[in-house]
């Protein structure tokens, strides 16, 4: 499975995420007194199911042979009165599918990994570590 790390070094809200050798900010908005270095915890939360997104639909596309073209996912997060988080995701592609492709990758989308995951929620566990 995945595993990441983060760096804490200062005073500010700026973090490393680091994945293998790969390396992403984190920060708040100077509404919130971060920087704007990168992105906040909830923009990370989209940008990991847009990714799922798009990579899952475009190797579905792949392999049913049809072209997408350019992809492109907008995602955004809202609250309903119960204070709990919605998702809304808005596809596109430049390839030409027809009504039935459109409803056939409307309905894989639904099952991506990650939408999956955040569907069903998460154990979440913590212990103290050696410094």
């Amino acid at each position: 499975m995945a595993q990441v790390q983060i760096i804490s070094d200062g005073p500010d809200y700026r973090h490393q995420i680091q994945a293998g050798t790969h390396v992403v900010v984190a920060d708040e908005p100077a509404t919130l007194g971060g920087q704007g270095a990168g992105m906040a915890p909830f923009e990370l939360y989209l940008a990991a199911l847009s990714a799922c997104t798009a990579i899952t639909l475009r190797m579905y596309a792949e392999k049913k042979g049809w072209d997408l073209g350019t992809f492109r996912a907008e995602l955004s997060s809202s609250r309903d009165a119960d204070n709990r988080l919605l998702v809304h995701r808005v596809l596109h592609a430049t390839g030409a599918l027809d009504d039935a492709q459109w409803q056939r990758l409307l309905d894989v989308v639904e099952r991506t990994p990650v939408t999956l995951v955040m569907r069903e929620g998460a154990v979440i566990t913590s212990e103290r570590g050696r410094s």
